[in-house]
C-alpha cells in the first residue's frame, strides 16, 4: 500500500476554514502538512483556452493552502518513481489519447496504491482506448449543447468541495452529457437540473460533480470548468480546492457510492416551483429545517425538476397534528393524470414524522402533488422521493438511430394477426420472415412485455434513438406511439419519426403531420431533440422521391429536421437532411461521399443507413430483388466501415440502422431465436461474430454497441 505523507483533517475542521478557501492570499489556520500536486494538461484533441487560467488558479490555491503545484504536459512524468512525490494528480481539461500503455499503468498503480486523482471538465473526454480510465474518472463524455446558464443542485452539503454552496447554484458553463450515469458507482456531489437549460440528455438524473474511492486511493471529478471565467469564480475555486484536498488525503470525506438522484428522484417538499395555498413552514426536526406546510383541502404544489417518467413509487416524509388527508400524485399539472395516492393519518404532532408510500402508474411530465381531506390544516410534507426502476444498460448514442417498427399484432392483442402473416403464412409458427424473433410473433401493443424488452435491447445496442415507423394520423402506429414513448423514456431512449408513404401523403400533409406530432408529443421526455442542430426533432421521409415539390417544408425548417431518402443531391431542396435506408446499397455505398460532402457544404444532416443484411424470400415469395447475406457479421461491419470512412461515407452526422425489427426484410438486429419452430426453413444468427447458440441471438446488438462507440470517438476527434 502506498503510504500517505499527509496529515488528514476531519471534514468538520475543514469546514471551519470558511472564507479562507476563497482568498488565495489567506493561509488556512488548520492547514494540512505541505504536499505536492501534479497538474497535467496535455491535449490530443480539442484544446480549451481555459487551461492557463486553471493552472494559475490551482497555483494560487496551493500557495494559500500549503500545497505546491507542478504543471506539465510531458507524459513522461508518469512513472511510478516520479508520481510517488505527489499526493494528487489533476487532469485539467485533457483530451484524447495522452498516455501510452506504460504511463497508463503507472497512473493506475499510483491511484490504486493510495494516490489521488482529480479530473476537471474534459478529463472525461480522455483516454478512450483505456477501459480502466472510465472507472477512474467515473464516466466518459458524450456530447454538450451550447454554453449557457443552468441550475445545479447540491446533493452533499458536507463534502469540502460543496459544503459552501446553497441548495441550488445558477451559473454559466458548458454542460457535458455523459455516456453513462455514474451514480451507482460514485458519490454524487452536484447534479444538473435539466429543466433549467436546453440540451440535457441524461433523462433528468444528471450528475456533474462526484467523488469515489479508487482501491486505496481517491478520485474526484467535476464537469465544470470550460470557461476562463470559471477559474476566477470564488465558488468554483472553492469547489476545486475541496476536490484537490479530498483527493490528496488532506481532508476526510464520505465518498461512498450511490444515493437518490435529483431532477426526478428526491427533493425537499418546500422547494416547489409552483403552488396554490401552501407555504414553507419552519420545523427544527425536519430535513433542511422546514416542511411544505399550511396545507388545506384542494391545495397543490408542483416540482418542475422532478420528472414522473419512469417513476414507480413515491415516498413522502410527513407529520400531522391536524386532520390528516391524502396526497394525490399527478403528472403534468395539478389536474393532470392521477398516478397514485397516499393516505396521511395524524401522527400526534407537527414534529412527529413518519413515511407514507404509494406505487405509481406510468406518467409523463413534471410532478404535482394535490392535497385533499377535511376542514382546516391537514398535514405537513417534509422530503419526497421518487423511486425508479433501475436502468440495466448505459445510455446510448443520440447519433445512432434504429428504424423501429410498431406495426405487429396478434389475436390476443390487437385482435388479429398483423404483418406476421405476410406472404400467405399462418402464425404463430409460420411467419413472413426468414428469421424468427426470439420473442416469437409479438404484439406491438404489448408495452410491458415485448416493447419493454425491445427498449432494453435498444439500450444494449448502444443506440440512443429509435426512428418510429409512422403511417399517418389516427393509424394503428399512431395509436401506440404514446405508450411506446413511455417505454422508451423509462430506458433513456428517444424517439424520432419515419414518415411512411401513407395514402394521400403530400408535402403539405407532412408539414401538418410534423405539427401534429410536435403538438401531441413535443413535451414528452422521449421526444428526440438534437442539441447540436437547434434542438429539432428528426423526421425521415421514406420514398421522398414520390413527391416532386417539397417547398412546403420551408415552413418547418426552424423546428424540424426533415430527411430525404436519396443520394441524388438535386432532389433534396427544402430538406434538412439526407438518408439512404437501403439495406443492400451500404455494402458499396454508392453516392455516399457526394451526399455527405453536399450535406456538409449546405448545413444539412447526413445520416447514411447501414444494415446487417437483407433477405425477404418468405415475406415476398418470388421477389427478384437482390439479397445481401449477413456473412456472419461481415456485411454489417463492411457497411459500418463504409459509413465511418471519410473517403467513402462522407463524415456522417448520424448513422441510421436498417433496422431494429423489420423482420420481413431480414434486416433486423433484434435477437432472432436460435431454436425457431422446425420445418419452416428459418435462418438464425448462428456464427455471427463467432458466436453460437443463444449467445448468437444478441450478436448484432453487441456489434452495434461496438460501432456506436467507434462512431462517437470519431465525432469527438472531428471536434
Amino acid at each position: 500500500m502506498r503510504r500517505s505523507r499527509v496529515r488528514r483533517l476531519a471534514c468538520a475542521v475543514a469546514l471551519t476554514l470558511g472564507a479562507a478557501f476563497l482568498s488565495p492570499g489567506v493561509q488556512s489556520a488548520a492547514a494540512a502538512d505541505p504536499y505536492q500536486v501534479l497538474v497535467f494538461s496535455k491535449t490530443a484533441g480539442f484544446r480549451h483556452d481555459s487551461i492557463p487560467a486553471g493552472i494559475t488558479a490551482l497555483q494560487q490555491l496551493g500557495t494559500a493552502h500549503e500545497f505546491t503545484v507542478t504543471a506539465t504536459e510531458d507524459a513522461t512524468a508518469f512513472t511510478p518513481a516520479n508520481l510517488a512525490a505527489y499526493e494528487a494528480v489533476v487532469f485539467l481539461s485533457t483530451t484524447g489519447d495522452v498516455l501510452d500503455d506504460t504511463q497508463q499503468s503507472a497512473l493506475k498503480g499510483y491511484v490504486d496504491g493510495g494516490g489521488g486523482f482529480v479530473g476537471v471538465h474534459a478529463a472525461a473526454d480522455t483516454e478512450y482506448d483505456w477501459p480502466e480510465y472510465e472507472d477512474l474518472v467515473g464516466a466518459r463524455f458524450r456530447s454538450h449543447p451550447a454554453i449557457q446558464e443552468a441550475r445545479l443542485t447540491t446533493e452533499d452539503h458536507v463534502h469540502p468541495a460543496t459544503a459552501h454552496l446553497d441548495d441550488t447554484w445558477t451559473r454559466t458553463d458548458e454542460w457535458y452529457n455523459y455516456r453513462s450515469n455514474p451514480r451507482s458507482d460514485v458519490h454524487v456531489l452536484q447534479s444538473l437540473d435539466e429543466s433549467s437549460y436546453s440540451g440535457g440528455e441524461m433523462g433528468g438524473d444528471h450528475p456533474i460533480t462526484w467523488c469515489h474511492p479508487q482501491q486505496e486511493g481517491r478520485s474526484f471529478y467535476t464537469g465544470l470548468g470550460h470557461t476562463i471565467e470559471s477559474f476566477a469564480d470564488p465558488d468554483f475555486r472553492q469547489l476545486l480546492l475541496g476536490g484537490v484536498q479530498y483527493a490528496a488525503g488532506a481532508v476526510e470525506a464520505d465518498c461512498g457510492a450511490g444515493g437518490p438522484g435529483p431532477g426526478g428522484d428526491s427533493a425537499e417538499a418546500e422547494a416547489y416551483t409552483s403552488s396554490s395555498g401552501v407555504q414553507s413552514a419552519a420545523h427544527g426536526s425536519a430535513s433542511g429545517g422546514a416542511t411544505l406546510g399550511h396545507i388545506d383541502h384542494g391545495d397543490w404544489a408542483g416540482y418542475s425538476s422532478l420528472d414522473t417518467a419512469g417513476a414507480t413509487a413515491l415516498t413522502a416524509r410527513v407529520s400531522s397534528a391536524g386532520a390528516g388527508g391524502t396526497i394525490e400524485v399527478r403528472s403534468g399539472s395539478a389536474t393532470g393524470p392521477l398516478l397514485g395516492s397516499a393516505d396521511v393519518a395524524p401522527t400526534g404532532g407537527w414534529e412527529t414524522f413518519t413515511e407514507v408510500t404509494t406505487t405509481l402508474t406510468a406518467g409523463t411530465g413534471p410532478l404535482f402533488l394535490r392535497f385533499t381531506g377535511g376542514a382546516g390544516a391537514l398535514f405537513d410534507v417534509d422530503r419526497i422521493t421518487l423511486t425508479r426502476a433501475p436502468a440495466t444498460e448505459d445510455e446510448g448514442s443520440s447519433n445512432v438511430h434504429l428504424f423501429y417498427y410498431p406495426w405487429y399484432g396478434t389475436p390476443d392483442g390487437s385482435g388479429s394477426w398483423r404483418h406476421w402473416q405476410q406472404g400467405g403464412h399462418t402464425p404463430p409458427d409460420a411467419i413472413g420472415a426468414d428469421l424468427y424473433p426470439k420473442l416469437g410473433p409479438y404484439d406491438s401493443g404489448d408495452i410491458a412485455g415485448a416493447v419493454g424488452q425491445h427498449m432494453k435491447w435498444v439500450q444494449r445496442s448502444g443506440a440512443g434513438v429509435i426512428v418510429y415507423s409512422w403511417w399517418g394520423q389516427g393509424g394503428y402506429e399512431d395509436s401506440l406511439a404514446g405508450d411506446v414513448m413511455d417505454a422508451a423514456a423509462r430506458h433513456g431512449i428517444e424517439v424520432a419519426w419515419h414518415i411512411e408513404p401513407y395514402g394521400g401523403r403530400t408535402a403539405a400533409s407532412v408539414v401538418d403531420d410534423i405539427a401534429y406530432l410536435e403538438g401531441k408529443f413535443g413535451d414528452h421526455p422521449a421526444f428526440y431533440r438534437d442539441a447540436a442542430n437547434g434542438d429539432r426533432n428528426a423526421y425521415y421521409v421514406f420514398e421522398s422521391l414520390r413527391i416532386q415539390d417539397w417547398s412546403a417544408l420551408d415552413a418547418v425548417e426552424d423546428t424540424a429536421i426533415v430527411l430525404a431518402q436519396t443520394t441524388d443531391t438535386s432532389k433534396v431542396d427544402h430538406f434538412g437532411g439526407i438518408y439512404t435506408y437501403d439495406g443492400i446499397a451500404g455494402a458499396t455505398a454508392p453516392g455516399w461521399k457526394t451526399a455527405g460532402d453536399y450535406a456538409k457544404a449546405n448545413g444539412l444532416v447526413w445520416a447514411p443507413s447501414v444494415a446487417p443484411g437483407y433477405l425477404d424470400d418468405r415475406a415476398v415469395p418470388g421477389n427478384t430483388t437482390p439479397t445481401l447475406d449477413r456473412e456472419d457479421g461481415a456485411s454489417y461491419d463492411l457497411e459500418w466501415n463504409n459509413a465511418l470512412d471519410p473517403a467513402i461515407g462522407g463524415d456522417p452526422t448520424w448513422v441510421s440502422v436498417t433496422s431494429f425489427n423489420e423482420w420481413h426484410e431480414g434486416s433486423s438486429i433484434e435477437p432472432a431465436s436460435s431454436t425457431p419452430p422446425p420445418g419452416h426453413g428459418y435462418e438464425t444468427y448462428e456464427g455471427a461474430y463467432g458466436r453460437t447458440g443463444e449467445a448468437a441471438e444478441t450478436a448484432y446488438l453487441d456489434r452495434t454497441a461496438y460501432w456506436a462507440d467507434r462512431f462517437e470517438q470519431q465525432l469527438r476527434k472531428r471536434g
